[in-house]
């Protein structure tokens, strides 16, 4: 990737991505420098990157750098955002044309234009799945964004995850199922493993074992193309334990829930994006 990179805030999720970038050298090091807000950060940071890995604080003049680098990943939390923009005389520091690719939930296109306007802005969601290679990410493209910069941006999102271009009317369903979604089906886990202890497993094992059936079972469905209701019913025979069990999950209306679930999230994503704007 004969590009520069410039990160602008420094989490989890930027460091998932960058990480893999630099070991694969798709960007050489030299070419890729960051913007977190305190000196605190800067020193957990370089314990965890290679050496050459230029990190600034927003005080520090060099800062600049970061925003002159011609793919710049927006990756603070959303409420900084407006902050960032009022701090920084940005006008006066991005390149015309500069690839901005925004991680940010709940801040919409629109809002990533009013406030970049002479930028190609991306909109990306990426879950958590990422941090071990696994991950999903949605991204959507604002006005002017080319062939170029769409394969650029994929570059950046692939070595840790599948890419889907998605219409951004469908970022807050993809959100919704697939950033909060981990959350889900965490606390399935949990209860799957919980269930097991009052049932006489000890609790590391029936926690390993809940999460390798979770795990299991998504690799079968994927693997063979199954639908869900395919394998519910490979493995329910009847009058035998697992109907017993689906039938206390129905009563109980788990299917509902996860409905509705997805839903809300759904609808507050949508909130949060009309009150970016």
């Amino acid at each position: 990737m004969d590009s520069s990179l410039g990160v602008v805030g420094l989490g989890r999720m930027a460091q998932a991505l960058l990480l893999p970038l630099i070991k694969s050298e798709s960007i050489p090091i030299g070419n890729i420098c960051a913007v977190v807000k305190s000196a605190a950060s800067i020193k957990r940071i370089n314990d965890q990157f290679p050496k050459g890995f230029k990190v600034f604080t927003s005080e520090d003049q060099n800062a600049k750098e970061v925003w002159k680098s011609s793919i710049v990943l927006l990756a603070v939390k959303p409420q900084q955002l407006n902050e960032v923009i009022t701090s920084t005389s940005l006008n006066q520091l991005l390149n015309p044309n500069t690839l901005l690719i925004s991680v940010l939930a709940g801040v919409s296109l629109k809002k990533l234009q009013k406030s970049f306007p002479n930028q190609l802005c991306v909109r990306a969601v990426p879950n958590t799945p990422a941090f071990v290679g696994a991950g999903l990410t949605g991204i959507s493209w604002g006005k002017g964004v080319t062939t170029k910069e769409r394969l650029l941006t994929k570059e950046l999102f692939s070595p840790v995850s599948e890419v889907l271009e998605l219409p951004e009317s469908q970022l807050d369903a993809f959100l919704a199922l697939t950033s909060s979604g981990p959350a889900y089906i965490a606390l399935i886990s949990e209860a799957l493993a919980d269930g097991a202890v009052a049932a006489g497993l000890p609790r590391d094992l029936a926690s390993y074992l809940a999460h390798r059936t979770i795990g299991g079972t998504a690799e079968l469905l994927n693997q063979k193309d199954l639908h869900p209701g395919q394998l519910k019913d490979m493995v329910t025979s009847p009058a035998g334990t697992t109907i017993a069990a689906l039938r206390e999950l129905e009563k109980a209306g788990l299917r509902s829930a996860l409905i509705e679930a997805v839903i809300a999230a759904t609808e507050r994503s949508k909130e949060l994006s009309a009150l970016s704007n």
